[in-house]
């Protein structure tokens, strides 16, 4: 394999050409940074907290990837990754994740002690989550966690402090995490129930949609105590109500359960984190 086509296939095992997973995981980090700050955060950590969810997320599906290696090549969706044409070598891909880690680490160096505790645990959920789908119908909650990691971490390296608050944003994007990985789940169930892989998709069965909807009210709840506690403002609630309005055309669009229509939900909830991060920057802009 030339020079190219290996370098190539790393960036696909890192999925670095689709970037809504850095995505989901960068909004709720910033969400974090601007609240800790009130308004602008410290440029620096800006850069450090955008390059470290970009590598973190890299380094979460390479040992994905890892993990599903045996799997991948059973599911329609999966069955073209790098790992499993042979593109990118067992041995290459252990390598690329340390290095990310690696990488990642030494942006988190550049903080405080407490951010630096934090990131132990952010490496801990990020290499354990790939592997609950063998031991639990919920691997949802733990990718949820590592999710919203960020969070505290923001926090941390912004203030030094770790406010009780901070945890109603946390557990309003664990339970969004959730509910969108769930859409991402109901993708590949009926594949999933003949390999053996657990989700939260067929945990929930018939009562998916149902369930979906209650995790998305919960984590718009939490989000509006959020906004009480932390004296957010009008454009921050505004934000909210588009976030909500964004949620029921994810459920408009999950109706019939169709593959195609829940992988576009699953991807549009890129949308609704970042309304939600434009009602925090003009909520402290005004």
């Amino acid at each position: 394999m030339s020079g190219d086509s290996k370098f190539n296939a790393l960036l696909q095992l890192m999925r670095f050409d689709k970037p809504i997973g850095t995505l989901l995981l960068l909004w709720p980090t910033l969400w974090a940074l601007w609240i800790a700050a009130g308004g602008m955060p410290d440029l620096d950590l800006l850069f450090i907290f955008c390059l470290g969810t970009l590598l973190m997320r890299s380094a979460g599906c390479v040992v994905n990837d890892l993990a599903d290696r045996h799997w991948d090549g059973e599911v329609n969706r999966t069955s073209g990754r790098p790992l499993v044409t042979g593109a990118v070598s067992v041995q290459e891909a252990r390598l690329l994740f340390l290095a990310l880690l690696i990488a990642a680490f030494m942006l988190v160096l550049l903080t405080n002690p407490l951010t630096i505790k934090l990131s132990f645990a952010a490496v801990a959920l990020a290499s354990t989550y790939p592997f609950m789908k063998r031991f639990t119908h919920m691997p949802q909650l733990v990718l949820g966690a590592a999710f919203s990691w960020g969070i505290p971490m923001a926090f941390a390296a912004q203030t030094g402090e770790l406010p009780a608050a901070l945890w109603l944003i946390y557990g309003g994007n664990l339970l969004w995490t959730v509910a969108y990985d769930t859409k991402y789940a109901m993708v590949d169930r009926e594949d999933d129930l003949v390999v053996g892989i657990k989700s939260s998709a067929i945990l929930f069965g018939r009562h998916d949609r149902l369930i979906v909807g209650i995790l998305q009210l919960a984590f718009l709840g939490l989000m509006v105590v959020a906004g009480f506690a932390f004296e957010l403002g009008h454009f921050y609630y505004l934000g909210l109500i588009a976030a909500a309005g964004l949620c029921v055309y994810h459920q408009y669009l999950i109706r019939e359960r169709d593959p195609t229509a829940c992988f576009k939900a699953f991807l549009h909830n890129n949308w609704v984190g970042a309304v939600i991060f434009l009602g925090v920057v003009l909520d402290y802009a005004s």
